[in-house]
């Protein structure tokens, strides 16, 4: 896939935008998304929203996913973007090595022969953050962010389609690791 290139008209924040809301317990479990080269940003508005309703504390924004400075993303986000904190990172890999490093459970979305249904992959307690991977609706996940996953997971089709949209497939997603 090579390396993403970005041209903007300013420097994104590569922190979170803003104060966390609430207050971190290092001992909670915690969870958090990142999307990868994702290229519309009404899916990551409505992953914006999906991911404040289901209690995510973090929005990794990687590649060339549009962050929230998009008319797009803050039209589907309806608000999600001032209470779920965000940041950008050009590099996904990088960034996720440095999560590992601090002792996150890496997931991935995806089909692949490694995953397992979205309904079992869930059913094992932990007490380590979680890091759910979203990656481009044309591509899916960067090969290199799969060799780093803890665990992969697919969400079975029915029909003849052979995935769901990136957004309704994390909200599926979010919901079964809230079970």
């Amino acid at each position: 896939m090579g390396d993403t290139r970005i041209i903007l008209s300013r420097e994104l924040a590569t922190e979170p935008t803003r104060p966390l809301p609430f207050a971190l317990d290092p001992a909670q479990r915690q969870k958090a998304v990142l999307l990868d080269n994702i290229r519309s940003g009404l899916n990551v508005g409505s992953i914006f929203r999906s991911a404040d309703g289901f209690g995510f504390r973090h929005v990794y924004l990687c590649g060339i996913t549009p962050t929230p400075e998009s008319e797009a993303v803050t039209k589907t986000s309806l608000g999600a973007e001032d209470s779920v904190p965000w940041s950008y990172h050009k590099d996904a890999v990088k960034l996720v090595k440095g999560l590992k490093k601090e002792g996150w459970r890496v997931l991935a979305l995806e089909e692949d022969a490694r995953a397992v249904d979205v309904g079992q992959a869930f059913s094992m307690v932990t007490d380590k953050h979680t890091l759910l991977i979203a990656g481009s609706e044309v591509t899916g996940v960067d090969p290199e962010l799969l060799e780093l996953c803890d665990q992969i997971f697919y969400i079975p089709m029915y029909g003849e389609k052979k995935s769901f949209n990136v957004a309704v497939a994390f909200g599926i997603a979010a919901y079964a690791m809230n079970k």
